[in-house]
């Protein structure tokens, strides 16, 4: 009896190395279904599973979601930074460095330039 079944991979990406696995499943499967057929949660028990979030090349899917032949299934790493609060801190730190003294003395090469200096100043 031949069963219709797709290729599929599933990416993790840690820091510093990137775990796959290569999986035939059954044509119609979910993403849960690819997760549980990858042994991820065995491989992985201290990844945080609350905050599961997966998706198929880069746009985030609920676990329901049906594959096709060739997809790549990513587990996402949950967020240590929340990314507007670093962007505020960015934005405020460029702020903090941009600002000149009040009593900051005019430049002389500025005035020989406008030619307001004469040769005997």
């Amino acid at each position: 009896m031949v069963t219709d079944t797709i290729a599929i991979q599933v990416v993790y990406a840690e820091p510093d190395t990137v775990w796959q696995a290569d999986l035939r499943v059954p044509a119609e499967s979910t993403i849960g279904q690819a997760l549980q057929a990858s042994q991820f949660a065995r491989l992985f028990p201290n990844y945080p599973y609350d905050e599961l979030k997966v998706g198929v090349y880069g746009q985030e899917n609920p676990l329901d979601h049906v594959l096709a032949d060739g997809d790549r299934v990513e587990i996402y790493r949950p967020l240590v930074f929340d990314p507007m609060e670093s962007r505020r801190r960015r934005a405020l730190h460029r702020q903090a460095f941009m600002t000149k003294p009040k009593n900051r003395p005019r430049r002389r090469k500025a005035k020989l330039a406008a030619g307001l200096l004469n040769d005997g100043e």
